[in-house]
């Protein structure tokens, strides 16, 4: 079916004059020029198209990326002129396989189009050899990579001792909100676990503003809210934390005692809200407890 044009705006108006319609104009303006230059790439060939005799454009002619893409050619010339129109993710990515965008070229086009994409790349599961290295060069001090739906990617081995073996559980439950709500041991010796808890449901809304259509994320809060109440009472209250936000965080490990952390989080590329958290030592005591537990890891592996 042909997408009708319509006068309803990109995305929620923000007024005719001041700084936020000034932001939309230009960003509608990169769309365009950036559909106009992918279009034009394309040669009829490619898509399996003839030339013709009579072709002034180098590329695919804008009727042609309309009809690929199963929209009306006067919408499709209105969103490559910048108008203030209304587009869905489900055109936009009809337009993208018109336009054989590639993964990168796919992320930039919903992000100028301020929408998020029903169906992203998945995440690349392996971390970097040079992280791994950061992580154990780390020790004694507790680090782990983690992605922007807090999944634990990589450990060093006192993160990995800090309160539970990790190795131990499966990859799906190697996840900070599951382990703070689920996990029997984890909350059990956080000794913030209230604050924590609260604190980490809150991060995860601010966070998943940027992500409402991914499956990944909707079955994370689906199984989230199936399996704790307390979460499920928690994520009703709607607060709401910047990720970036740190905290001091008390632990009381099993083998060393009580550890007061301080929590940061060094962001990297090129994947986005892929970080690697630290918890460093907020006094002498605990720096000297860490030190020891990484003895007592190291003794156990011989």
């Amino acid at each position: 079916m042909v997408q009708e044009p319509t006068a309803v705006p990109l995305v929620a108006p923000g007024g005719a004059t001041g700084t936020r319609g000034i932001d939309d104009e230009a960003r509608r303006a990169e769309l365009a020029a950036f559909l106009r230059s992918r279009r034009e790439r394309i040669t009829p060939e490619q898509v399996g198209l003839p030339r013709g005799r009579r072709r002034r454009t180098p590329g695919l002619r804008r009727e042609e990326v309309a009809l690929r893409a199963a929209v009306g050619v006067t919408w499709y010339t209105w969103l490559e002129q910048g108008r203030d129109i209304q587009v869905s993710a489900q055109v936009l990515d009809a337009i993208a396989r018109a336009l054989l965008l590639d993964r990168a070229e796919r992320a930039h086009l919903f992000a100028l189009a301020n929408a998020s994409d029903p169906a992203p790349n998945a995440e690349p599961a392996g971390v970097p050899a040079g992280l791994r290295l950061m992580l154990e060069q780390l020790e004694p001090f507790p680090a782990c990579v983690q992605n922007a739906r807090y999944d634990i990617l990589a450990y060093n081995r006192t993160y990995k001792q800090l309160i539970c073996d990790l190795d131990a559980l499966p990859p799906e439950e190697r996840n900070c909100l599951w382990l703070h709500f689920t996990n029997e041991t984890w909350y059990a010796d956080a000794v913030d676990r209230e604050d924590a808890k609260r604190a980490m449901a809150a991060k995860f809304r601010a966070a998943m503003a940027d992500h409402l259509a991914e499956p990944a994320w909707k079955c994370l809060l689906k199984r989230l809210r199936d399996a704790s109440p307390e979460f499920r009472e928690v994520w009703e209250r709607h607060e709401v934390v910047p990720p970036a936000a740190n905290r001091q965080r008390v632990f009381r490990q099993a083998r060393v005692g009580l550890l007061n952390l301080d929590h940061t989080n060094l962001w990297t590329g090129p994947h986005p809200g892929t970080r690697v958290l630290v918890f460093t030592p907020a006094d002498d005591e605990t720096h000297a407890r860490l030190r020891r537990l990484l003895e007592l890891v190291r003794a156990e592996e011989g």
